[in-house]
């Protein structure tokens, strides 16, 4: 019997996500920022760090919308640490997790996901992995649309 790939969908809704422009590629920069956001009682869910260029990077990550005016908050003020640092805010999106524990041996599922979602015009803003799961980040109005088509991909009730 051929293991399925993927076992289980989960779903986030009310989720944004923060992009940080030019901040310095500087680890104790960057682990001040994480920090000042948990000091507030945060919850932050997806990260993604691009390569430096120039000495600087961009770190994207999401969080719920509930806590989007705490966390602006917290990032005002590394303005002085970073003066070329910009934000780009990004509300109203969903968050979607398939998951299933045999992904890591079997070659493409992400394949299978990003054809599925780029099927219907579905625009992926953040993706993370692990041996076991995909989460993708999806504009919230494209959720009813995504939900079925990987349900339909993999074969989920």
């Amino acid at each position: 019997m051929t293991q399925k790939p993927v076992t289980s969908l989960d779903v986030t809704y009310n989720v944004s996500l923060i992009t940080l422009n030019n901040l310095p590629n500087n680890i104790k920069l960057i682990s001040e920022v994480f920090t000042s956001i948990a000091n507030e009682g945060i919850s932050i869910d997806m990260i993604s760090k691009s390569p430096s260029l120039k000495g600087n990077t961009t770190v994207s990550f999401s969080l719920l919308n509930d806590d989007l005016v705490k966390a602006m908050s917290c990032l005002n003020k590394f303005n002085e640490k970073a003066s070329k640092l910009s934000l780009e805010i990004d509300s109203f999106n969903t968050k979607f997790c398939v998951f299933g524990k045999n992904m890591k041996d079997i070659p493409g599922v992400a394949a299978r996901l990003f054809n599925a979602l780029a099927k219907e015009d579905i625009e992926i803003k953040l993706v993370t992995t692990s041996e076991s799961d995909i989460s993708c980040l999806i504009d919230e109005k494209d959720t009813d649309k995504a939900i079925a088509c990987v349900k339909k991909e993999f074969e989920l009730e």
